[in-house]
């Protein structure tokens, strides 16, 4: 009985002895995980974090039962695999840390206001209706939202147009004989900012092997910012949402609206996902494909 309530007694003159910057130390150590949580989710640094959690228990291991020569090993793979983790992963925690920021104070308010959400709507208004025109008529098209990450290196590759939104204007763009209609168009603060954007194509083994590098372009767009791309494939008509680093398929007029105002109104990735079959009528969720 003594042990136990020395035991509490130790317990509670820990707690007691919590301060101010002990709860802010607390609370910037969780936030820190939580992003690197966010980070190695559904992506390829996945397996890496397992490997890493594996390599640190070796060595904790090693440490408590005195192993002295695994514990030198380990030490030494561990200081040589931090530069090949920030080599190999460079894109990867470019994006992360573009990320951490997330949006902004001011931002956030911007859209509470109505003139901002009337503007917003306007403009995904004509993206829709352009996007149905081209699934209809299978024209190729990638569309970017930028959100919080801005796209200014992309912007660079590309021609300012810096345009009011419209169905018409859109269509011009991604007209097959134009000029600039093999690039990206990206739509920043509501208005088309940007058309024939070069973007980065994604190196995930793991997409599909039919699809083209328009596709490819896409995703690899959502993996290194928070954008949201609208893919339409050439072939098939087929439109594509496609959200950190992954890509749901199938969707009308009706449902890409409502996921791209759930998506910009929101700035989360976590709508893209569901989708509405039109063959099957069943939910849908695929992953890069």
């Amino acid at each position: 009985m003594n042990a136990v309530k020395n035991a509490l007694m130790n317990i509670a003159a820990q707690i007691s002895s919590i301060g101010i910057f002990d709860i802010f130390d607390i609370i910037i150590v969780s936030v820190i995980f939580y992003y690197i949580y966010r980070f190695v989710r559904d992506r390829r640094a996945g397996t890496l974090a397992l490997g890493i959690l594996l390599v640190i228990l070796a060595m904790l291991v090693s440490n408590l039962l005195g192993m002295q020569a695994l514990s030198f090993l380990i030490e030494n793979i561990v200081q040589v695999g931090v530069i090949g983790v920030i080599i190999l992963f460079q894109s990867e925690l470019r994006a992360f840390l573009e990320k951490m920021g997330g949006q902004s104070f001011i931002s956030k308010n911007k859209k509470k206001d109505k003139k901002y959400y009337s503007q917003t709507i306007q403009c995904i208004d004509a993206v829709v209706d352009a996007v149905a025109d081209f699934s209809a008529e299978k024209v190729g098209a990638l569309i970017i939202f930028e959100r919080s990450t801005k796209l200014g290196d992309v912007i660079k590759t590309g021609t300012i147009i810096d345009a009011q939104p419209g169905a018409y204007m859109i269509k011009n763009i991604f007209f097959n004989k134009a000029p600039m209609h093999d690039g990206a168009l990206i739509i920043r603060n509501n208005r088309l900012y940007s058309a024939g954007c070069f973007l980065p194509l994604s190196m995930n083994p793991e997409i599909m092997k039919d699809l083209g590098t328009r596709h490819r372009a896409g995703i690899g767009m959502s993996e290194n910012s928070d954008a949201v791309v609208v893919i339409v494939s050439e072939e098939t008509g087929i439109v594509s949402l496609a959200v950190d680093g992954h890509m749901t398929r199938d969707y009308d007029s009706v449902t890409l609206k409502r996921e791209l105002i759930k998506l910009i109104f929101t700035d989360t990735a976590k709508g893209v996902g569901t989708v509405k079959n039109k063959e099957k009528g069943e939910p849908k969720n695929e992953k890069n494909n």
